[in-house]
């Protein structure tokens, strides 16, 4: 018995691991479906919905050259389901409303823009740093890091254990 892709076949479920299950197709054939492909909705333990000796109509959806065939349980059924979802395809004017933070809809839902805060920039900058100039600003911030720097590096050389006194 040859198997083809597109094929409809009856089977039977030989085995079910936490993957999908497997299906004897008879004729020595056995076949996977993954649990993705069992039904329309997601499926978080497939042994809710099959047990080992359930008779089922799957359709074959791949051929490996090693043998291995891919086979659905969702794809064979004549009237698929809808999926259990509440998914929309969202309108341009949607994705408008959404990408607008103060939209009326966002405010229905309990979401608040947070008011803009206003800067003011110093007119003058010697009076918005005390008088210092950039250089002198930068020289006692690089003095500020390197003392916090050494502090922080004598605090943990001691917390490193291993073998040997302190580094340097």
């Amino acid at each position: 018995m040859s198997i083809e892709v597109g094929a409809k076949l009856p089977g039977k479920v030989s085995g079910i691991t936490n993957f999908g299950a497997f299906i004897d197709l008879g004729g020595g054939k056995t076949g996977l479906v993954h649990i993705s492909e069992v039904s329309n909705g997601f499926v978080k333990d497939i042994n809710e919905i099959l047990t080992v000796g359930d008779e089922v109509t799957v359709k074959v959806t791949s051929v490996g050259d090693d043998g291995k065939v891919g086979l659905s349980i969702r794809k064979a059924q004549d009237n698929p389901e809808a999926p259990k979802n509440n998914f929309q395809r969202r309108t341009n004017n949607q994705q408008d409303n959404r990408d607008n933070r103060g939209s009326q809809d966002n405010r229905d839902r309990g979401y608040h823009a947070a008011p803009k805060k206003q800067f003011n920039k110093p007119t003058n900058n010697n009076n918005a740093h005390g008088g210092q100039d950039f250089d002198s600003l930068m020289s006692s911030f690089l003095k500020d890091s390197d003392d916090r720097l050494s502090s922080l590096r004598r605090n943990t050389e001691g917390k490193r254990g291993g073998r040997g006194g302190r580094r340097n």
